[in-house]
């Protein structure tokens, strides 16, 4: 028991005095240091535009799907017990979420409010011109133009309208730019890992003469190489803290701008609070963990210990 709680004094001794140290090479290789800071706030502020970029975009496509639905028009001589049995069948799809049917009447009376003119032509008519409907909105929108095909194939259907080729178009392009961003965010952070994990190379390697010194005194591996990784550490907080605050405050001011939405209303953005705080967590675990495996590398590979 005595000897665990030796060991246990002497790791904590250990990672206190690591850390001081990490925080002393921070300032004393202070031009190399901040090179490295340098590096991981500009390649975290464009990982943060990607993702902020990529979550908006998601969230559009999102938005803009579940906006879109099938309207089924019904045949005018139909009867109740059909709209029941065509009711009864779509419902039976697997890829329809929500089926509400709406009469006649109640078009006439929703045109009649959106429009005078609607209203006029439709007063001046003696019968109602319009059709019984039901309004479906899918679960998947990429089986949608499937849905609506098969619907316009029950008995008793008139005619099906979702778009057609302009949802088609919409739904791929989206999906296109998601993509694209995805990949850009991945590539961003690849390379963000590449340069701040190279950029602390050379900081430790400037300084191997200190860790030769250390190893011919008989510090063991892990004394050396714990002050490097936490120096990886701070460098890579210290290096999001002004991305952190160009996300968090860039992205309120930016919204407020555009009123929460991008060209149309249906293009809308998303809150900032508490969004922004999650993309900045993202940023500082990022920046920490390639700092620490940076550090890591450095020291077990390039220096050989």
């Amino acid at each position: 028991m005595r000897k665990e709680v030796i060991r246990l004094m002497r790791a904590v001794r250990i990672f206190g005095r690591s850390i001081r140290d990490a925080f002393k090479s921070v300032l004393r290789n202070f031009s190399l240091s901040f090179a490295s800071i340098m590096c991981t706030t500009i390649t975290l502020i464009l990982v943060s535009v990607a993702l902020l970029c990529a979550a908006n975009i998601d969230n559009a496509t999102k938005a803009i799907e579940d906006e879109l639905t099938i309207v089924v028009y019904l045949s005018s001589d139909i009867t109740e017990e059909q709209v029941e049995n065509i009711r009864a069948d779509i419902d039976s799809q697997e890829n329809v979420a929500e089926i509400t049917f709406k009469s006649k009447t109640e078009w006439r009376d929703e045109m009649s409010e959106y429009d005078d003119t609607f209203e006029t032509v439709l007063n001046y008519l003696d019968e109602n011109p319009l059709m019984d409907s039901f309004i479906l909105r899918v679960k998947d929108v990429e089986h949608l133009s499937d849905t609506a095909e098969y619907v316009a194939s029950i008995n008793g259907v008139d005619t099906v309208k979702y778009g057609e080729g302009m949802v088609d178009s919409i739904i791929s392009a989206f999906d296109i730019v998601q993509k694209i961003v995805v990949v850009i965010v991945i590539a961003l952070i690849i390379v963000t890992a590449f340069l701040i994990s190279n950029t602390i190379k050379l900081t430790i390697f400037s300084r191997r003469n200190a860790i030769e010194i250390m190893r011919l005194v008989g510090a063991s591996n892990i004394s050396i190489k714990i002050p490097f990784i936490i120096e990886g550490l701070i460098i890579g907080v210290i290096g999001a803290i002004i991305p952190i605050c160009i996300t968090i405050y860039g992205y309120v001011i930016l919204y407020d701008v555009l009123n929460g939405h991008v060209f149309s209303n249906m293009i809308v953005l998303i809150k900032p609070y508490n969004f922004v705080f999650w993309v900045s967590l993202v940023l500082v675990v990022l920046g920490a963990i390639v700092g620490m495996l940076g550090s890591y590398k450095a020291v077990r590979k390039y220096l050989k210990i």
